[in-house]
């Protein structure tokens, strides 16, 4: 037999470390076969102890290469020119890319087979052998980082008292079954690469910032975080009515609590660009990356319709009690706002996908200014008060009574005869308003 190197032969004198990359670069590749006891320029050697070396090599593919490769390779003695040469027959694996162990899933770890030679293989190599193997879903996809650790994780999963250990992960989806971490594990983990980027502005354009900060680490930590970080600024404004003071946040907490879970829990971290929330004068907007999941529309949305994107990272927010049912978010920012005269608005692109929050206690252009203003169901819920008491009032009356201009004050009254709440009687200076029956 004529030995020669090829793109799917490898020749090796004796055992030596390096035949480590040879093999994983053929079982990533189309496969090949190393013949130990043959010089690189085909001269026939031979080993002294066959069943020794191929024992030694056996071993150093279970101990070193991961993930098992053991069972797509075949070994066989052959005696050439009167010697005795191993022929070790490696298949392409199954569970691409394999690596050294010790290096994990990087280049320096991983190896191909260009021309002659076993050489590292590039991040994207290894991304699309990910992609081969595990399919076309990121979170179930290996990491190519796995030196990862977990205090934020098993701070919150010790707060709630839900123990948090290999069998967990394994059963949550943060590592395979051999051991290796996931992506889910990876954004889970104090190493997390995707970042939430938050932007305070003066007024309600971009032209100039107050502050801005960007958030890392695990998906837990930026969590409560960012959340911090928008409650801080989230302010409360008094109003009074006679002794009566009503308070009231600039938006509310389960509407800021919904569209941040929303923006961590949905969004495609297949693309490593940073999520944004940006804080106006008027408003909040959450922009996640990724827009609807195909095949979902903003009506399903909005009726509560809900295909979750990362399965498995909206079952671990489930379990820690973070998330409810699939679907409910929105419909709990939706409630959040009832009454209020205020609505949340949702936009979508195909890579996008944006919640917007309006600020309660800052009203439109339309509307005057007026220190000691109500919004919504409360001002409402005074005109009804005011009505009970005085069976009848002028709006006057009604502007003494809540302290709000002449032009707010038609507004008001318009909008709850629309509603069919308060009705009309009488023209001119003997116009006056009651309770529709």
């Amino acid at each position: 037999m004529i030995f020669q190197e090829s793109e799917t032969v490898e020749l090796k004198s004796i055992v030596v470390d390096d035949i480590k990359k040879e093999i994983i670069a053929f079982a990533n590749c189309e496969g090949g076969k190393l013949y130990i006891g043959v010089q690189d320029d085909g001269t026939v050697i031979g080993v002294d102890d066959p069943d020794g070396a191929a024992l030694q090599v056996s071993n150093m593919v279970r101990d070193a290469i991961k993930p098992d490769l053991t069972m797509f390779l075949h070994y066989q003695t052959l005696n050439e020119d009167g010697k005795q040469i191993i022929a070790i027959d490696v298949q392409q694996g199954t569970e691409r890319p394999y690596y050294i162990a010790k290096k994990g899933l990087r280049p320096e770890g991983v190896f191909v087979r260009q021309g002659y030679s076993s050489v590292p293989a590039t991040n994207t190599a290894i991304r699309r052998m990910i992609k081969e193997t595990d399919g076309d879903h990121f979170e179930d996809m290996r990491s190519l980082e796995q030196d990862l650790t977990f205090e934020a994780a098993r701070k919150e999963f010790s707060e709630r008292n839900i123990p948090f250990g290999e069998p967990q992960m394994k059963t949550l989806g943060i590592m395979t079954h051999d051991g290796v971490y996931t992506n889910l594990g990876l954004l889970l983990s104090d190493q997390c690469v995707h970042t939430i980027k938050v932007a305070a502005f003066e007024g309600t354009t971009q032209q100039e910032f107050k502050d801005r900060k960007e958030f890392s680490g695990s998906l837990f930590r930026q969590m409560d975080e960012v959340y911090d970080y928008i409650d801080f600024r989230n302010q409360t404004h008094s109003t009074f009515q006679k002794l009566r003071r009503i308070d009231q946040r600039d938006y509310p907490e389960t509407a800021v609590r919904e569209a941040l879970l929303n923006l961590l829990v949905h969004r495609e971290y297949s693309f490593r660009a940073s999520t944004f929330i940006s804080l106006y004068e008027d408003r909040i907007e959450f922009t996640s990356i990724g827009g609807l999941v195909s095949g979902v529309t903003l009506n399903d949305i909005m009726m509560g319709i809900s295909v979750c994107r990362n399965v498995k990272l909206a079952n671990v927010f489930y379990r820690l009690e973070l998330i409810e049912a699939y679907g409910t978010g929105m419909l709990k920012i939706q409630e959040a706002y009832s009454g209020t005269g205020k609505t949340p608005k949702i936009e979508t692109s195909d890579n996008a996908f944006k919640i917007i929050l309006p600020n309660l206690n800052v009203h439109t252009e339309q509307d005057e200014p007026s220190t000691n203003k109500l919004v919504g169901s409360v001002q409402e819920n005074l005109v009804i008060d005011l009505a009970k008491k005085q069976g009848t009032f002028t709006r006057k009356d009604l502007e003494k009574t809540l302290e709000i201009s002449q032009t707010a004050c038609g507004r008001l009254l318009k909008r709850m005869m629309e509603s069919g709440q308060i009705v009309q009687e009488g023209k001119g200076r003997n116009t006056h308003y009651r309770l529709s029956e």
